[in-house]
């Protein structure tokens, strides 16, 4: 019904506010009809109005018309249509990051985003290009990995400024939190680049200060309890400010940085601390940290972690950390060591102990 209403608005916002409820009533779902219908969304090739090309042209003779008057404008005013085709089309920048909003929390249909976000780069449009690396950043936060790395280091020096900009935010949104050696090195060197221009220069501090958020103790990453359950309000705290991205100039850029501060939905810490149920008091155990492997449909009890290291509590987690107890005297009070975990003596513990 919602959708309906917003439909009956003319103007070209109500595509975009359409797309935006759709994508997110669906995210984090995996639905493929859903990522079909984005993608044929971002196949189409939109003029300057934001109409399909063939559809509200007169004929074949008015086109050539156009055509030719285009060829006499002056490469200025050229780019200036082209940046105004782009924001007519902005609901084509919000299908693209809907792709990853439906994908993001479920790792096959991330991988297969990705491969389908090489292909957009290469044939979208000007807001289309745009949007991939926002949208590769929203399918991996905090989660640093070294091939969407690599495609946002190439896109940093795009031709576009505003493709360049939204790549160099969205090394910001992978790696925010995680200090990460390789974005730091990459954002230093970006910020000697772009030293004279400065709207480039203030998100390349911007993506400076996710990167190094909590001196490295925070994540943004919304999904949690072993990646099975998504956070909504981090999502919606993210995403504003991914939409805000497909308009720098106007929003982060101009007089509406502010809303910078709605990423605070998303930070949370990502240590594993463990606390006495009773007395509530911190509590120092060993415990095995190491990445996750799937269990789903194994007989038995199988190893939930591989290549792990043993650590005293307090101990930082990363994104596909898993951690489990290496002590017999206490037992967790939840199956998902994460966070602050409450953790109980054992019967046993405490009669040998009298």
């Amino acid at each position: 019904a919602t959708i309906e209403v917003i439909k009956t608005v003319e103007h070209k916002i109500s595509k975009f506010a359409v797309v935006v409820i759709e994508t997110c009533a669906y995210a984090g779902s995996g639905n493929v009809l859903q990522v079909q219908k984005l993608m044929h969304l971002c196949a189409e090739h939109l003029d300057a109005n934001g109409n399909r090309e063939g559809e509200g042209s007169e004929d074949k003779e008015a086109k050539d018309d156009e055509e030719k008057q285009e060829e006499e404008v002056s490469e200025e005013e050229k780019e200036k249509k082209k940046q105004e085709a782009a924001l007519n089309a902005m609901h084509q920048s919000a299908a693209v990051i809907g792709i990853a909003l439906i994908t993001m929390n479920e790792s096959i249909g991330r991988e297969m985003a990705q491969r389908t976000f090489q292909h957009l780069l290469q044939y979208g449009d000007l807001a289309v290009r745009r949007a991939v690396p926002l949208a590769m950043a929203m399918s991996s936060i905090s989660n640093p990995e070294f091939a969407i790395i690599d495609v946002l280091s190439k896109l940093t020096h795009d031709a576009d400024v505003g493709t360049a900009m939204a790549a160099i935010f969205s090394l910001g949104l992978i790696g925010a939190g995680t200090n990460n050696s390789r974005i730091a090195q990459l954002l230093r060197s970006l910020a000697s680049f772009y030293a004279k221009d400065a709207n480039p220069l203030f998100v390349v501090r911007l993506a400076q200060g996710l990167l190094h958020a909590g001196k490295g103790l925070v994540t943004m990453a919304p999904a949690h309890s072993d990646r099975t359950l998504m956070s909504y309000p981090a999502v919606a705290g993210i995403l504003a400010v991914v939409y805000c991205c497909l308009d720098l100039k106007s929003t982060l850029l101009a007089k509406h940085h502010y809303l910078m501060y709605t990423l605070v939905c998303a930070i949370r810490p990502r240590m594993l601390m463990t606390l006495d149920a009773d007395s509530m008091e911190p509590v120092q155990v060993k415990v095995r940290v190491g990445q996750a492997v799937e269990t789903v449909g194994q007989a038995g009890r199988p190893k939930t972690i591989t290549g792990f290291q043993t650590h005293s509590t307090p101990v930082l987690l990363g994104h596909s950390d898993r951690a489990e107890l290496a002590t017999d005297e206490y037992e967790a009070l939840t199956t998902v060591l994460e966070g602050i975990v409450l953790l109980k003596k054992k019967q046993g513990s405490t009669a040998m102990e009298t």
